[in-house]
């Protein structure tokens, strides 16, 4: 029986990871935007940047208390989601990857939400005291970090172990150090800044992540990078159930909160949803991580 698989699914990374949001909203139309500047000869690096800049300025239009001018913000938000599908998916549809484009993705991410959180804290610092708001963004934001960082760390794992390495952008401290120490700040000031940040990220990963790291440092002992087809398996099966969960720890969620406290006038609404909702979830995937991880442990141990 033949299979027919669309144009907008070979651009995926891998549909079933994929938030339903994104497979008939985010994907759809990013297939466009990049079907469009692959035929510019436009580069996925050009994409995400064109994503950071939209994000930026959407983030000014949070500042103002008005429902209209924020709509405003809100749309300029969507597309620079949608540029930041579409960075990808043009990335596969003409083969061109880099490294670097990766770290401006996510590069990206941080920009944009920098920028909403400075003028979400101003707006609500006009009627409240900055000395209140500006820890509670703080953390909010500290809060954010770790959970976008786990949640991109664990599905770059599930890639690993169910589609192999080729298929998986993770990577170990040690790596990352080796390729920053490689570049020189007067010859690579752009690519060495771009890996310093990385080098930071991946830090911060590997710290939120310890058993899973005993887990890959173990199958890398046993079988380096060729991760058997019946361990590949049951990670699946057991890490599979787990993929919403980091999907919500990502951007749409977090989005549509945003927009759910602009709409409602109350954007503190905003911090507290990151603080006790997302954080919540965060400290149960971690610590369902580290039973999972425990158990795949075991089972590395008994193979041969």
């Amino acid at each position: 029986m033949l299979l027919l698989v669309s144009p907008i699914d070979i651009t995926y990374k891998a549909r079933e990871v994929e938030e339903t949001l994104d497979i008939y909203f985010y994907r759809p139309l990013g297939y466009w935007v990049a079907k469009g500047a692959f035929r510019l000869g436009l580069t996925p690096n050009f994409i995400s940047i064109a994503s950071i800049f939209l994000g930026v300025i959407a983030g000014h239009f949070f500042y103002y208390p008005t429902l209209a001018i924020n709509a405003w913000g809100i749309l300029l938000l969507v597309i620079s989601e949608t540029f930041d599908s579409a960075d990808g998916q043009l990335a596969r549809l003409s083969q061109i990857f880099s490294k670097f484009g990766r770290i401006l993705d996510g590069l990206a991410s941080n920009l944009i939400y920098l920028s909403i959180y400075i003028h979400l804290v101003l707006r609500i610092a006009s009627g409240w005291q900055l000395a209140y708001v500006f820890p509670l963004a703080l953390l909010a934001g500290i809060s954010h970090s770790c959970q976008g960082a786990l949640a991109d760390y664990y599905r770059n794992a599930y890639f690993y172990f169910v589609f192999g390495k080729k298929k998986s952008e993770l990577e170990e401290l040690t790596e990352v150090a080796e390729k920053y120490h490689q570049l020189a700040w007067k010859k690579d000031l752009g690519r060495k800044f771009l890996m310093r940040i990385y080098l930071n990220y991946t830090r911060q990963q590997e710290l939120l992540t310890r058993r899973f790291l005993d887990l890959f440092h173990l199958t890398k002992q046993r079988f380096a990078d060729q991760v058997p087809e019946a361990i590949g398996k049951e990670y699946g099966q057991l890490n599979y159930p787990m993929i919403k969960y980091y999907n919500i720890l990502t951007s749409n969620t977090r989005m549509m909160a945003l927009f759910a406290s602009l709409i409602l006038g109350r954007p503190i609404l905003f911090f507290l949803f990151e603080l006790l909702v997302l954080n919540t979830l965060l400290g149960w995937v971690w610590w369902r991580q580290n039973i999972i991880c425990s158990r795949l442990i075991e089972v590395v141990k008994k193979s041969s």
